[in-house]
């Protein structure tokens, strides 16, 4: 027996959990989400923070638009998910002008001596350092409550969601798109692609020439807390060039190669030699060894060509609607992207600019398609 709905959504990750959450106050929505878990392989790997000043200026649109919802999240949470974290950016002398070019496009940052970096952490090899910038502004998110509120006030306006609900089948019948999955069938006007790193291969079924999204790994170990350091207030730390990152995680430190090596969909994991090759960086701006990992993995970002996301109607098929790119930007503009898209379905108003509204649109990756 087919189901019908108002709106399907494709992909039970932050981005159709919060677009699901909002439409559905006015809509018979149901998510359906291939794995048996929601957020499996991109929003549940994700060691995010919130920075104002991450990713290019359409991002930082939305990174200002979405803040407000994360420090008071009225409907799904009586606290904030945000907390005091802040984020340190550290340059050798080769990577000064990086620094300082990232600083000439930022705002509400502290540039830092040498010194003054590592009475922050302690642990830098301050030697190699020739300058530093603080946002302590940046916060550390609750990406499981965020999460999981989303997806508690999704359910309690009605929506369904369905795990294990793999798309097999996705074609456009008059004015009705009809999706087959591994749970049954199910059919509305609209459907939602907030497939992640799936997405193209969900254009693709739907007849759709895909949008050339890139999908890459991001790998992250959890060592021991170096001895003798009370590292809870430590901000995230890293190298300007993005040669790594580090931040406190419940007692442990995380380090990340901030690796982006391009990979299939899949169930991804972290590859020893590339974890291997990060951790040794993080060991040259540290004075500290690194002697056991107790525990990696790996999660999936998925960009457009312009590492903006998109969200909208694709002109090319009706009822067909585009939530996806986020990269690792999804967690910190969920709220903004889940307003968006829930405007752009509804037919109302976007409290965004124009101007963002359409640098977020698949129009402006269709030339030629």
């Amino acid at each position: 027996m087919t189901k019908h709905t108002d709106v399907l959504i494709i992909g039970g990750g932050i981005a159709g959990i919060g677009a699901a959450a909002r439409l559905a106050k006015t809509a018979n929505v149901i998510v359906l989400e291939a794995e048996t878990a929601l957020g499996y392989h991109s929003t549940g790997r994700s060691a995010a923070i919130f920075i104002r000043n991450y990713g290019n200026a359409t991002l930082r649109t939305l990174n200002a638009a979405s803040e407000p919802e994360l420090v008071e999240p009225n409907g799904m949470s009586d606290r904030s998910f945000l907390s005091p974290r802040g984020e340190m950016l550290i340059a050798t002398e080769e990577e000064m002008a990086t620094l300082d070019a990232y600083l000439d496009d930022a705002g509400d940052m502290e540039r830092l001596t040498p010194k003054q970096a590592g009475e922050l952490v302690p642990i830098l090899n301050t030697d190699r350092l020739a300058g530093a910038a603080l946002e302590s502004s940046a916060q550390e998110i609750d990406v499981d409550r965020l999460l999981q509120g989303y997806a508690r006030l999704a359910t309690s306006r009605g929506a369904q969601i369905v795990k294990g609900a793999n798309v097999t089948s996705l074609l456009r019948n008059d004015s009705t798109w009809n999706v087959e999955t591994t749970q049954g069938s199910f059919e509305a006007p609209i459907v939602v692609n907030a497939a992640g790193a799936w997405a193209d291969n969900i254009a693709r079924m739907g007849g759709l020439t895909p949008l050339g999204l890139v999908c890459f790994r991001r790998s992250a170990a959890i060592i021991p807390a170096p001895e003798g350091y009370d590292i809870s207030k430590w901000p995230l730390f890293g190298s300007a060039t993005e040669d790594f990152y580090a931040k406190p995680d419940a007692g442990a430190l995380m380090v990340s190669p901030a690796d982006e090596d391009p990979v299939d969909p899949h169930d991804v994991w972290a590859d020893d030699m590339v974890l291997a090759e990060g951790l040794h960086r993080f060991e040259q701006a540290v004075n500290i060894s690194v002697t056991r990992v107790l525990h990696s993995w790996a999660g999936l970002r998925t960009f457009a060509v312009d590492r903006t996301p998109i969200v909208g109607f694709d002109p090319r098929k009706a009822g067909f609607f585009w939530l996806a790119g986020q990269g690792g930007y999804g967690i910190q503009t969920a709220p903004a992207l889940s307003r968006l898209a829930m405007s752009l379905i509804t037919q109302t108003q976007p409290n965004l600019a124009d101007q963002t509204v359409s640098a977020l649109a698949p129009d402006r990756l269709l030339k030629g398609k």
